[in-house]
């Protein structure tokens, strides 16, 4: 974790610090290199800051660049003042453009990341189906996918309940098409969560065949998985139900 901070600390002094050697050092190329040309290469050095993940690295980086670039390579020179329009604009637009590489390159890795994830579910979800393809399942079966469902919902624990007696009538329940439901009323997980006073059972059956309850603990703490990752447990719930089906003898 102390590592972490330092490098953290460490990447938001570079961006106060990196614009203003990169400033110095085109202020002696300032009589052969139009201001324009020295903004583009300056939005480069924001870029490099922004593709740390940072978004306060990034702004910080692109608020250092304006004020540099006002400094060295505008005209009164060694002050923070600006004669020339043309100037002006150049340094509004770099400090604009800046901050907009900035969101820009996290809204990249956010999508990057929430694409990872899918391929995880699907991963999971692919697993699941194999082994079930494979004649897989029992409890190395539903333990793995109870773990799988806890890293899905990102949910306390998960332990899997045999049986088809009835639960009560007011326990919240997670249903197949990912909508949680308590005692017949629609739970609104993204605003409030999954019910922290209550486990939340997730029926694992197969063709109308019930052969158990996933419980679903979150206690500790509000989690309000979206529905995709609802649906992803709900479908491993399913292939857990497929798996006992098959392995119940003919009659």
């Amino acid at each position: 974790m102390r590592t972490t901070t330092q490098g953290s600390a460490l990447v938001l002094w570079a961006a106060l610090v990196v614009p203003l050697a990169a400033c110095a050092v085109l202020a002696g190329f300032r009589d052969g290199v139009a201001n324009t040309n020295a903004a583009l290469g300056l939005v480069l050095v924001v870029v490099a800051f922004a593709a740390s993940g940072r978004r306060l690295a990034g702004v910080l980086a692109a608020l250092s660049c304006g004020v540099w670039f006002d400094f060295f390579l505008t005209v009164p020179y060694q002050r923070l003042t600006i004669d020339d329009p043309a100037d002006v604009e150049t340094a509004v637009l770099l400090l604009v453009v800046g901050i907009a590489v900035t969101e820009i390159a996290l809204w990249g890795r956010r999508q990057q990341a929430r694409a990872s994830e899918r391929a995880g579910y699907l991963d999971g979800i692919v697993t699941a189906a194999r082994a079930v393809a494979d004649g897989a399942g029992g409890g190395d079966l539903v333990g793995a996918v109870g773990r799988r469902i806890v890293d899905v919902l990102g949910i306390d624990a998960c332990r899997f309940d045999p049986g088809t007696a009835p639960s009560p009538p007011a326990r919240p329940r997670l249903h197949g098409d990912g909508t949680v439901t308590r005692g017949g009323s629609l739970v609104d997980v993204a605003r409030d969560g999954l019910p922290v006073d209550d486990v939340t059972e997730l029926l694992v059956e197969h063709g109308g065949v019930v052969h158990g309850r996933y419980v679903l603990t979150s206690s500790t703490r509000v989690c309000r998985p979206d529905l995709d990752r609802r649906r992803v447990a709900a479908t491993l719930a399913g292939q857990v139900g497929a798996a006992l089906t098959a392995e119940r003898p003919a009659t």
